[in-house]
């Protein structure tokens, strides 16, 4: 490998077929191996540390950069045309991890270029700036293992051009259309990741007052600076079905929805599931489980495969749904009009939550990228009886007010200490807290996420029946059961009155 090795900046192949030959060596390596055109680099500002200059941590893009500028010879920039432009290819050098379960995941979003806030916004995806800058990606994957601490020793393993299928180019498509949609309508401040499918509109920059922009079509708020991006889960799909070789998918039984790009030609992907499911309303679970080949046993899980069989999966794995992180919740309505059963989110980490900031914390990012699909069920005499669905993500106002301080009253709570007590009952000794409970917040609350307790005091006395795999550790060492936050059933009814209504 020499920086002095020629590819055709006309063409696709040949800058790919250049960026293969990366294959299996670190960054440091690429520097070694270009230092006899060290001065070819630094032409202009000198780079004493060519090593601490691109393996900065802090620096966003370093690695980028120096693929760029070492090994394909162009200065980096922010231009709105592509890397190679007489290819219209655009480099983007993005990392991948394996899980402890074997797998890969995709290291992060991919930021595809800034959204203007300054001027007028194109309302055709194909016509717009980021399009025309982004539409052939040459994707360089390296392997990141947070263990190694000098990013310069990270490993290149793959090297590809890509483009989304005609199928994704699709929704697509319209998610650049919510996202426009939006920002003319002067809403760039509400923005969320949520509000799309695979191309998302991420945060660029700090969450502080200096990072928010005016808005062209509302001068009155300003917004923070966004960028459009591949969402993590999008990118994580695209890295276990289209890069790894070999790797047909990271999931067993995978199944579309969209079988046809055609079912797409006069809808949007919402308007397309409310359709094959809406079809079904009015039919009891039982005439559902009769209609689509389940056994009908009132369990659970039966109300969640009927949401998939509707759709036409058979595995509960939507194609769409992984890439999209679409999470399927089957809602189940008494007949009084009451849920039963709120809804369990991830478990906490008590002493990560109290390091946290809002906009940097597990439940913020949670509902910041998750869309629901809620399918909504309601008890009539013996069954339940199919009322409708619908697609939500959570509402700004209620992510940024509401959530924000339902979810800060817990971490100060935890922050502060919390309180412990034993308690003697009728049906024994049980302890409780001072975490708030369900009344406190309109959205969430924080209980056990363990049917087994474990607790564990500053004396070093354990209580329940549990182990510590039932428990968590306090900031201040002691221990109590395990807890997650929990969606208010209260809460979901009422984002969903206009199908139980109906």
């Amino acid at each position: 490998m020499s920086y002095i090795e020629k590819y055709d900046r006309t063409s696709p192949k040949s800058i790919e077929e250049y960026a293969k030959k990366l294959i299996g060596y670190t960054f440091e390596d690429i520097i070694e191996l270009n230092k006899k055109d060290s001065k070819e680099l630094n032409k202009g500002e000198i780079k004493e540390n060519t090593s601490l200059y691109y393996g900065n941590r802090s620096r966003k893009g370093g690695l980028g950069n120096l693929l760029e500028e070492i090994y394909f010879g162009y200065n980096a920039n922010s231009i709105s045309e592509p890397d190679f432009p007489e290819a219209g290819v655009e480099l983007k050098v993005t990392p991948f991890e394996k899980k402890k379960n074997g797998s890969f995941k995709a290291g992060e979003r991919l930021v595809l270029g800034m959204i203007s806030y300054d001027k007028e916004i194109e309302d055709n995806l194909y016509d717009s700036h980021i399009w025309n800058k982004c539409k052939l990606l040459l994707l360089i994957y390296y392997l990141r293992d947070k263990r190694i601490k000098d990013n310069l020793l990270y490993t290149i393993r793959y090297a590809t051009l890509f483009q989304p299928t005609e199928a994704d180019l699709k929704i697509i498509e319209q998610d650049y259309k919510i996202i426009v949609d939006k920002i003319k309508a002067g809403k760039a401040h509400e923005l969320s990741e949520s509000d799309t499918m695979y191309l998302g509109a991420c945060t660029k920059g700090s969450t502080a007052e200096k990072s928010l922009v005016k808005q062209y079509y509302n001068t009155n708020v300003k917004a923070k600076k966004r960028a459009f991006c591949y969402k993590n889960t999008y990118m994580t799909f695209i890295l276990n079905n289209y890069i790894i070789p070999n790797k047909n998918t990271y999931e067993e039984n995978v199944e579309p929805i969209i079988r046809d790009v055609d079912d797409l030609k006069n809808c949007s992907f919402d308007e397309y599931i409310k359709s094959k499911i809406n079809k079904n309303i009015g039919k009891t679970d039982e005439e559902l489980c009769l209609l689509f080949d389940r056994e009908y046993n009132n369990n659970k899980a039966q109300w969640i495969d009927l949401s998939y069989r509707m759709l036409g999966i058979k595995s509960n794995k939507a194609e769409e749904f992984i890439k999209a992180n679409i999470v399927v919740k089957a809602v189940r309505i008494e007949e009084n009009g009451n849920m039963v059963e709120s809804s369990s989110l991830p478990t906490i980490c008590f002493k990560e939550l109290v390091k946290q900031e809002w906009e940097d914390s597990d439940l913020f990012k949670y509902f910041e990228t998750t869309k629901f699909l809620f399918v909504v069920y309601k008890k009539q005499g013996e069954h339940y009886v199919l009322k409708g669905c619908k697609l939500w993500n959570m509402p700004y106002e209620d992510l940024n007010v509401d959530l924000y301080q339902g979810w800060k009253n817990i971490r100060d709570t935890v922050e502060k200490g919390t309180e412990l007590e034993k308690k003697e009952t009728k049906n024994g000794i049980i302890i409780k807290n001072n975490l708030p409970n369900k009344s406190a917040n309109r959205i969430i609350h924080i209980r056990p996420h363990t049917s087994k307790t474990f607790y564990k005091f500053e004396d070093g006395e354990i209580f329940g029946k549990g182990t510590y795999v039932n428990g968590d550790e306090l900031p201040d060492g002691r221990w109590m059961t395990k807890q997650s936050f929990w969606i208010n059933n209260s809460y979901i009814i009422s984002q969903l009155q206009d199908i139980i209504n109906q």
